[in-house]
């Protein structure tokens, strides 16, 4: 395990023994609730791994590091970041999916668009945002993120 994991769980065990110290009846309760909650989103979790998985079973190493990898890194990002507009799989999952991308050849750039615009850009909720804050505030909002997404990708890329 890496120091930083350690790190948190030692952190995590510290901090639940503070609160059961100082209120145990509430901290009892809290645990349960989430646990409660973690049940209700464990089959979509569980569901959205297998499906990453899969995904990257089929697709050969070669394929990815082809499409996404240093071949043509201008491309790849366009790519990753329109794949990243109309995703909608949560954060803490798209981070170890980028991670396996990267292993398997996919470029650092390239992820890092995905994930920004994964999380900035909405084109699947777009009719949602539409019925709450108009149709000319909506395209603006995701064009702008769109290239932020792509500027901030490039940024990464010149940081890593």
């Amino acid at each position: 395990m890496r120091i930083t994991t350690i790190a948190l769980i030692s952190l995590a065990v510290f901090l639940l023994l503070w609160s059961f110290r100082k209120d145990k009846d509430k901290t009892k309760k809290s645990l349960r609730l989430s646990g409660k909650r973690l049940k209700g989103i464990g089959v979509e979790i569980i569901s959205i791994l297998a499906l990453i998985g899969l995904f990257l079973t089929l697709i050969p190493p070669g394929t990815i590091r082809t499409i996404l990898g240093d071949t043509s890194v201008p491309l790849a990002t366009i790519i990753s970041a329109a794949f990243g507009s109309v995703s909608l799989i949560p954060a803490f999952v798209a981070f170890p999916l980028a991670a396996s991308l990267v292993d398997q050849g996919a470029h650092l750039v390239s992820m890092a668009a995905f994930i920004t615009t994964l999380t900035m850009v909405g084109f699947i909720t777009a009719p949602i945002e539409i019925e709450y804050f108009g149709k000319k505030f909506t395209l603006i909002r995701n064009i702008l993120s769109f290239l932020a997404a792509i500027l901030i990708a490039l940024g990464m890329g010149v940081i890593l």
